[in-house]
């Protein structure tokens, strides 16, 4: 029997900056995160003396359901935090493709916390306090709304809601590491001294919102497609489709996007680009942003 459930959203970097690096080397960030429909999906079932995890759906297989597992060490934390005694079994279902720069893990840990926060009645600081220590990604997850991300992942500025339109997610079926991917982000030059994106009260079309990701980048994406060239082919198939505004990639990758006028346009695109046999191992999900 399900207590409670709900959806891990994938997060996607509109524009991912390295703005420095702390002396305990972690990189700081500065980068605008959105969220899609796609999703994983975690549900709370019976309740127990301790946490434990099954995990199910098409990206579950050669997961652990260990101590290792993010959703597992999030639910932990915050039972030792709250320092409450009662446990439950946790399932979750696993849509997202792994280690593919849209967040799939840090949400499933987030949504675990916004369920067990709702069972014990915690308050979403108390969540946000567990979730910085677990990713970098986390405490953005916990939100699941249009944000600022800065410093390591844990501040967080709220940013105006998304316009109409549509996006289209696209991973060629890899897994890339983010610690390789950012020793080539420093062997090919590193971090670039550049102004700071500076946000508008609201973003009046897709268009202008494009126009202000024109002026920033995602600085992983050249040191991915170095590890990864298959990404280069992918960005090109998404600029290649009718009515998308521009096509970038999402955190250190695989991933990439393509921003589209409607959800629509986003879902014709989609269409056109399963037809391709080649790209027959390619996940892909399209639609509209989640909103605030």
């Amino acid at each position: 029997m399900t207590l409670l459930h709900d959806t891990a959203h994938a997060k996607i970097n509109l524009y991912l900056h390295v703005t420095g690096r702390r002396p305990d080397g972690y990189h700081l960030l500065d980068s605008l995160a959105v969220f899609a429909g796609a999703a994983d999906e975690v549900r709370l079932t019976k309740q127990s003396n301790s946490f434990s995890l099954s995990i199910e759906g098409h990206f579950g297989k050669g997961l652990e359901a260990d101590d290792s597992n993010l959703v597992l060490r999030a639910a932990r934390a915050l039972q030792t935090h709250v320092r409450q005694e009662a446990a439950c079994h946790l399932i979750l279902e696993k849509n997202l493709p792994v280690a593919s720069g849209i967040g799939g893990g840090s949400a499933d840990a987030a949504c675990t916390l916004r369920l067990l926060g709702q069972l014990w009645n915690i308050a979403e600081k108390d969540l946000l306090a567990i979730a910085e220590p677990l990713g970098a990604d986390v405490p953005v997850c916990v939100q699941q709304k249009t944000t600022r991300m800065e410093g390591i992942g844990e501040i967080l500025t709220s940013a105006p809601a998304m316009p109409d339109g549509g996006i289209l997610l696209v991973n060629p079926g890899i897994a890339v590491s983010t610690p390789d991917i950012f020793r080539s982000f420093a062997a090919m030059g590193g971090i670039i001294e550049r102004p700071a994106p500076v946000f508008p009260a609201r973003w009046a079309s897709m268009n202008a919102l494009v126009d202000m990701l024109s002026h920033t980048t995602n600085d992983l994406q050249a040191p991915a497609i170095h590890h990864a060239p298959v990404i280069g082919t992918v960005l090109d198939r998404l600029n290649a489709q009718n009515d998308c505004l521009m096509a970038r990639m999402s955190g250190s990758g695989a991933t990439c996007f393509g921003l589209f006028p409607t959800a629509e346009a986003a879902r014709k695109a989609e269409m056109e680009l399963s037809k391709n046999p080649l790209h027959s191992g390619w996940w892909t999900w399209a639609g509209p942003f989640l909103q605030n």
